[in-house]
């Protein structure tokens, strides 16, 4: 049961009374907040093995070994140091007490705010932990930004998070979702923000880390996450660092032959521009969470995976994120990046950027909106459309005319540009449209969809696909059962036995 409510300091106590829990601390570059927390709260003697911290570049090297990159905040060296210290205690420990106790390791690797305050606090926690003695360890593994304008806030929050992460390994670890959700109990998200969890070992067996990702999008913990096309959950700032983004916003519900000559031909336009590196270009598929909410009842997980195994299996990077907006997509990925960002979209999306009300709430109104959207290195590559019989490129683009002279302007200094080579054929797939055909079971819409992604949906009966399901009637099933289990119910007591579970479950069934 999720006990929101418990404090910090009453979590540390509960650990360090549960005499089942024994661990070890490591923690670099913003004090020892973790350990100390567990030593305040009293009973530490209980939890805690060992607790240290190597602040000296060339101690953490001599203890964990030197990293390739020459940095010292990555989840690499994060996991140098769980290795490290949670074999030294199976080690020195495992057999005199190894029977009776679930071992743990905890490691940050963190900068904290500077002197001058001109640095971004961010850093890597973990906690390897047992579920029980002498079993295999579990992994949880979080990458935090800390948003506190003082140091010494930024190493209490650092502290807090700790807890609640040792805390959340040992009594939600059989729930993900409250799992995640108690990583921020007595913080705020205008304090910390957790861009990236990742969890391993066998009690996570069944746990996809991208629904996890999506919890902390869903909960406000984090503003976007990012998935790459192996399926793998991606930090990323470390994966968009000094890279040339294009991303494409959409339901992607399903993905359709327009959207990838879309993608194929606004790459293409964009490789194109003398500013970009074509080696250093990463090409995101987008979906926000209003383009994940299949209904009232709010985002289908199901729905979700599904979509983004589809875009894994094309190739594409994913990326969830909170940002309606486009102004604040840009503004997200101008934070990661300071090389130039291109975005993709139709010519209903350009119409939606155009609309005034979107920005009512800005004392800038739309200006402030596009001194954002319209930054440096950001330029808008449009896909046509087709409407009333005709194609609608920029050209054919109608505005206000107060804000025609503001849309020429962009077009002339190179901010807003037509995508020019694209397959009319596509025109006239509406993915809604390929969606109710799909669901209503009707012939067509194979054509509109790519052929992978056909076999994906008739395969695995997404979007509603109706797939046909062949009848076994129930006393072949019972007996299929019965041989296959090698079941064979037989009477006792003179009464007879109730059928078998895997035989009663089909009954049930019917």
């Amino acid at each position: 049961m999720y006990e929101k409510n418990i404090g910090t300091k009453q979590k540390a106590l509960r650990l360090n009374l549960d005499r089942r829990i024994y661990g070890s601390f490591a923690e670099i570059g913003a004090g020892q907040e973790t350990a100390a927390i567990f030593f305040k709260a009293g009973g530490a003697s209980g939890t805690v093995a060992k607790t240290m911290s190597a602040y000296d570049m060339t101690f953490s090297d001599a203890i964990y070994g030197t990293e390739v990159s020459g940095r010292y905040v990555v989840e690499s060296r994060l996991m140098k140091m769980l290795n490290k210290e949670y074999s030294l205690l199976e080690k020195r420990l495992s057999e005199k007490r190894g029977a009776d106790t679930t071992f743990f390791a905890f490691a940050n690797t963190v900068v904290a705010l500077n002197y001058q305050k001109t640095n971004e606090g961010h850093g890597w926690l973990g906690c390897r932990f047992q579920s029980d003695p002498l079993s295999p360890p579990n992994d949880v593994v979080i990458h935090v930004r800390l948003l506190d304008n003082e140091n010494l806030l930024q190493q209490q929050t650092l502290g807090v998070i700790g807890v609640n992460l040792i805390y959340a390994c040992f009594y939600y670890a059989k729930s993900p979702e409250t799992l995640v959700l108690s990583l921020m109990d007595d913080l705020a998200p205008e304090r910390i923000q957790i861009d990236t969890i990742r969890c391993g070992g066998p009690d996570f067996a069944q746990v996809d880390n991208r629904l996890m990702s999506l919890y902390l999008v869903k909960n406000g913990f984090t503003d976007a996450a990012l998935f790459g096309p192996d399926g793998q959950v991606l930090q990323p700032k470390e994966a968009l660092y000094k890279k040339n983004v294009v991303v494409m916003r959409g339901r992607l519900r399903p993905v359709t032959n327009v959207q990838l000559d879309m993608i194929d031909n606004g790459l293409k336009q964009f490789l194109e521009e003398p500013d970009v590196d074509a080696s250093r270009v990463m090409m995101l598929s987008e979906l926000t969470l209003h383009n994940l909410k299949a209904n009232e009842q709010g985002i289908d997980e199901k729905d979700f995976l599904d979509r983004v195994d589809i875009l894994c299996g094309l190739g594409q990077t994913v990326m969830i994120s909170n940002y309606h907006e486009y102004y604040r997509l840009v503004a997200y990925l101008s934070r990661l990046t300071r090389l130039k960002i291109g975005l993709i979209m139709g010519i209903p999306n350009l119409e939606y950027i155009f609309e005034e009300d979107h920005y009512n709430f800005l004392p800038g109104g739309i200006l402030e909106s596009f001194a954002t959207l319209f930054s440096r290195k950001v330029k808008l590559f449009v896909y046509p459309t087709f409407r009333n019989g005709q194609i609608y490129t920029c050209a054919q683009f109608q505005l206000p005319p107060h804000l025609e002279p503001l849309f020429q302007y962009l077009k002339s200094n190179d901010k807003i540009e037509d995508i020019t080579d694209y397959n009319e054929q596509n025109l006239h797939i509406s993915t809604d449209h390929v969606l109710e055909m799909i669901q209503a079971g009707e012939d067509g819409w194979e054509a509109m969809v790519p052929a992978k992604v056909v076999s994906q949906i008739k395969a695995n009966c997404l979007f509603g696909y109706p797939c046909e399901v062949e009848y076994t009637p129930i006393s072949v099933q019972i007996q299929q059962a019965v041989e296959q289990g090698g079941l064979r119910p037989e009477p006792t007591n003179g009464q007879q036995n109730p059928l078998p579970s895997p035989v009663a479950s089909i009954v049930a069934t019917q």
